[in-house]
């Protein structure tokens, strides 16, 4: 198991670089696929080579790992994904602390709204979008079941409208 650790420590240690560096997305995808891939195929060969006691904890994971290679090998193809779901995490995790106070919501539609809402201000601050300015923005050009697509697009936040009038 140490070196399964390792090796996730070694791809770790390839994404601060490239964070480090200033990739561009694309920059980011040549350097995983240049640097990481051979980790990860190394990786591949040692998980396929091990023999875990059955019904252990080590097996639950080699099996586990096994099952979403597809899955875990996706990060390659973009450099706009994250090898790892700890940004994810960290930004819902106060909409899982909101989302008990959304058990008080006197009706169900306003638990609704309440979600919305919180939807709008966790996208502004993703877009590094000024909160009050975006919400104000998006109040006053209120989306409608009548608006076109092109329309409704033209809301989100990292349109160049939306991200010219709402930059912090």
């Amino acid at each position: 198991a140490v070196q399964g650790v390792q090796f996730c420590s070694k791809l770790f240690e390839y994404e601060r670089r490239s964070q480090n560096k200033k990739h561009a997305f694309e920059q980011r995808k040549a350097y995983r696929l240049e640097k990481e891939k051979t980790i990860l195929d190394a990786f591949w060969n040692w998980l396929d080579e091990q023999k875990p006691r059955k019904g252990s904890r080590f097996e639950t994971a080699v099996k586990y790992a096994q099952n979403r290679k597809d899955t875990l090998m996706t990060y390659l193809e973009d450099g706009h994904c994250s090898l790892s779901n700890n940004l994810c995490e960290n930004v819902i995790r106060p909409f899982t602390v909101g989302r008990k106070n959304w058990l008080f919501s006197a009706t169900p539609k306003g638990a609704t709204a309440s979600a919305l809402v919180y939807t709008m201000v966790e996208m502004a601050k993703a877009n590094e979008l000024n909160i009050y300015k975006c919400l104000t923005y998006l109040l006053e050009h209120r989306p409608s079941e009548d608006m076109l697509d092109e329309q409704l697009e033209a809301l989100n936040p990292w349109s160049k409208e939306v991200q010219n009038v709402c930059k912090n």
